[in-house]
């Protein structure tokens, strides 16, 4: 769940991906299988041993912790890896801690522990805003936050919650470890840049004075995914904004970021006009596609208020 390999072979298992499955079965490109091909299977004791059994395998191994994407896309059989490595007892990669001046995220620690964490939504109110609405607890107990990440599916929440607070990727491979900015770690859709031997290990969030952080979302059901969501980080000085994040999720923006947005707030007041314009700014620079959840203008407007939105609340508990 921590591996590229899952990602690139994902789809979303939801309402909305019935009808492609559907039209792949007709053209007989698939078979409903709902039992996975034959597969071997190492557990690790160590990111170490992770790594080793990575290049033992190769590219056609898959990482799994949580698997809710995994095992459901290989039950299809649109995932057919040829070895199962298993991080599950990797404890060095399950914690919640504050160095320095960074929180420190562990990619294999549970949606539920980081909603439970009391340090991290004390910090990062946006991190438990968007756990909050993260599909049910069954999923949140096993799925983990960086199986979400390496996911890189369009509309996964917890992107734009670590996009707008300039989250620090962690990525370690054998000949050592290295740090990717979030804003630059997806490469595309179901796509990042960790490398086939490569595991990310961490996140790193840098703590700063005077910063306030909320998510908000709209989906057709409680737990779905967003029809559209906005993520958003301020940091204040007095009235003036000194630096300004916005994730948006599900609306085609690039890397999930409204570059275009921030850069209007940064060095500007606090204002409710400049928030609701800021707000014009991102939905006029993502591409949202017309689907089931709604017509593109319609995920525009929900841009323009849910960003409006989760721009005032940081600002509340900026000041707050």
């Amino acid at each position: 769940m921590l591996h590229p390999g899952e990602r690139r072979d994902n789809a979303r298992l939801t309402l909305c991906l019935t009808p492609l499955l559907r039209v792949a079965a007709a053209a007989g490109t698939i078979a409903f299988m709902q039992v996975p091909a034959q597969f071997e299977y190492e557990r690790a004791s160590s990111v170490e041993h992770a790594l080793a059994l990575l290049a033992k395998y190769g590219p056609e191994s898959r990482v799994i912790a949580g698997g809710h994407s995994l095992i459901p896309m290989m039950k299809l059989r649109l995932a057919r890896p040829e070895a199962l490595i298993d991080v599950n007892e990797l404890a060095e990669l399950a914690t919640i801690e504050v160095t320095g001046d960074e929180l420190r995220i562990g990619a294999l620690v549970r949606h539920a522990e980081l909603l439970a964490s009391e340090v991290a939504g004390g910090l990062f109110p946006i991190l438990h805003d968007a756990e909050r609405v993260i599909a049910d607890p069954i999923v949140r107990n096993r799925g983990t936050i960086g199986g979400s990440l390496c996911q890189a599916d369009p509309s996964e929440d917890l992107s734009a919650a670590f996009t707008a607070v300039r989250a620090i990727a962690v990525i370690r491979g054998e000949e050592g470890e290295r740090t990717v900015p979030v804003r630059d770690f997806f490469a595309g859709p179901y796509d990042t840049v960790v490398g086939p031997a490569e595991l990310l290990v961490e996140l790193r969030l840098p703590i700063r004075d005077g910063l306030g952080s909320a998510y908000t979302k709209v989906g057709r059901r409680a737990g779905d995914w967003a029809v559209a969501a906005a993520g958003a980080a301020l940091a204040l000085d007095g009235p003036d904004v000194t630096e300004a994040g916005i994730g948006l999720t599900a609306v085609g923006a690039p890397r999930f970021v409204a570059a275009e947005a921030e850069d209007f707030l940064r060095g500007g007041a606090a204002t409710p006009d400049r928030f609701e314009k800021a707000g014009t700014i991102a939905a006029g620079h993502c591409s949202p596609a017309a689907d089931q959840r709604g017509p593109a203008d319609y995920k525009r407007h929900l841009v323009a208020t849910l960003t409006t939105r989760a721009l005032h609340l940081a600002q509340a508990r900026a000041e707050g």
